[in-house]
């Protein structure tokens, strides 16, 4: 299922900042896409425990943890940021570069995101969210699968993605770019639903 546009037009991020508050959308491209209404209850559990651990594991150093909602800006040259045509809100992201931070978000690509992945965002964050963030130099994207216990690991190398690592979610992940962080399934698999 693919996320409703609002328009056919091309918008910014200064047309984005004057949207009302109670409908969040996406920019892609110029492009804007309604994101799904709240997540449940088991993505919010999801997201928030992998944001938990990597705070944690972060903590002393100059590398930052963040959970949406939270914008982050990715410009294509040096254009001022109300001429931005990306705007993005990942579930998880660490930024290592504090000069990529400001009072909106984050402007430039973060160094690690995850998108947990739900029915109606699932095709949008494996086709068009994977190839925002390989074209900007998202050092690693990992795409969590909660219902199928899966997760899917893609690691730029000379500009592109490749083929993802697949691992269930057991047992504990490292991330390749940031190796203290270090991410434990077990409790957190078996908090979800049986029929998530």
């Amino acid at each position: 299922m693919a996320l409703a546009l609002k328009d056919r037009q091309q918008h910014t991020y200064g047309e984005y900042r004057q949207w009302l508050d109670d409908v969040r959308y996406e920019l892609i491209d110029g492009a804007a896409y309604l994101m799904s209404p709240t997540p449940d209850l088991a993505h919010q559990d999801v997201a928030g425990e992998i944001y938990c651990q990597t705070a944690n594991a972060l903590q002393g150093s100059s590398s930052g943890a963040f959970i949406a909602p939270l914008d982050v800006r990715l410009p294509s040259h040096d254009e001022a940021d109300e001429l931005i045509t990306s705007v993005v809100q990942p579930d998880v992201l660490v930024v290592c570069d504090a000069n990529k931070l400001d009072r909106r978000g984050v402007r430039g690509a973060p160094d690690w995101v995850v998108e947990v992945l739900s029915p109606s965002t699932a095709s949008h964050d494996q086709i068009k969210k994977r190839d925002l963030y390989q074209r900007h130099g998202v050092r690693e994207y990992w795409l969590v699968h909660p219902i199928d216990r899966l997760l899917f690991v893609y690691k730029l190398q000379n500009g592109e993605y490749g083929k993802p690592e697949l691992y269930p979610l057991e047992g504990e992940t490292q991330v390749g770019i940031l190796p203290e962080i270090v991410i434990r399934w077990d409790e957190l698999v078996a908090r979800l639903p049986k029929d998530y």
